[in-house]
């Protein structure tokens, strides 16, 4: 077999929000392994790694079934413009922000990815039309991450405030990603999931023996086993029902997945790393929940 195009098989509506749900835990989940992984190992060495063993395991999948990535330069030109997005920036933030911000707040500042993607969509491919729906739950997003920033940011720029910036800008990022993964929609989900992560990987890897010379470092196991959980579970397996579901839900249904995310991630750091939540961030917490659900739910069709 020769090809990596593929159709999707026919699957009900409700097949498709399991998938959903499913890439929401997965994703909700790896914000606790990314915290537990920084602890002894430098984000960008993390970050490398994480791309490196996922784009290997993907890489043998898609041999093991046959398919073979795209050799034409567009395609790879392609790829590497998705890996910038949705992995070598995104998840260099992530990982440099939890160093300094805790997991459950991570968690819900990233559920703005959704935010980000609508305000694209409408200021630069305007391929959706602007609803007041829409405009609603973009402004009690917007609202909500104030809360959760606290009053506290508007007197300085402490390394709490920095690395809520990150966290923000990783949001941005993985909006735009959701957007131009719609430029893969044509291959099997697998594909632009390999491809985009070993592009991560040609990226980070020489960066990281530069910066952070990994030889030298002693990882503790706890950080090791976060590795290859985030990288096997919420990254090679999260990306493959993401590039499924960028094709049968759409940019916007698939950033949807950002509030289902939220009490899962924060869950997580409550209860495995002990973390807390100021009352600010809670009803911060809910706005945000409120305005991604009102641009992320369907319409209801008249008659």
């Amino acid at each position: 077999m020769n090809t990596a195009a593929i159709s999707t098989p026919p699957r009900s509506l409700a097949f498709e929000l399991l998938l959903l749900a499913a890439l929401a835990t997965l994703w909700g989940a790896s914000f606790t392994f990314i915290k537990l992984g920084v602890e002894t190992i430098p984000p960008v060495t993390f970050i490398a790694a994480r791309t490196v063993i996922a784009g290997g395991l993907l890489l043998c999948i898609l041999r093991a079934r046959g398919i073979r990535l795209p050799r034409d330069r567009a395609t790879w030109r392609s790829l590497a413009i998705q890996a910038c997005l949705n992995s070598v920036m995104p998840f260099t933030l992530i990982a440099w922000a939890e160093t300094r911000i805790d997991a459950g707040l991570a968690t819900i500042l990233n559920s703005t990815t959704p935010i980000f993607a609508f305000l694209i969509t409408w200021a630069i491919t305007r391929h959706e039309a602007v609803t007041g729906r829409k405009l609603f739950g973009t402004v009690m997003g917007i609202s909500g991450v104030c809360m959760i920033m606290g009053v506290g940011a508007l007197t300085g720029l402490g390394s709490d405030m920095w690395g809520q910036l990150a966290m923000l800008a990783a949001s941005l990022s993985y909006g735009a990603a959701a957007i131009y993964g719609h430029n893969f929609k044509h291959l099997d989900s697998m594909v632009p999931a390999a491809g985009s992560m070993l592009c991560g990987a040609v990226i980070l890897v020489p960066l990281s023996l530069i910066v952070d010379q990994p030889w030298t470092l002693q990882p503790s196991d706890t950080s090791l086993l976060a590795l290859v959980a985030l990288s096997v579970f919420s990254t090679a397996l999260a990306f493959v029902i993401y590039f499924r579901l960028v094709r049968t839900l759409g940019s916007v249904g698939v950033t949807s997945q950002a509030y289902l995310r939220i009490p899962i991630g924060v869950g997580i750091g409550v209860v495995f790393l002990g973390e807390t939540l100021a009352g600010s961030a809670w009803l911060g917490l809910i706005f945000v929940v409120i305005g991604v659900a009102a641009m992320s739910l369907p319409a209801r069709k008249a008659g």
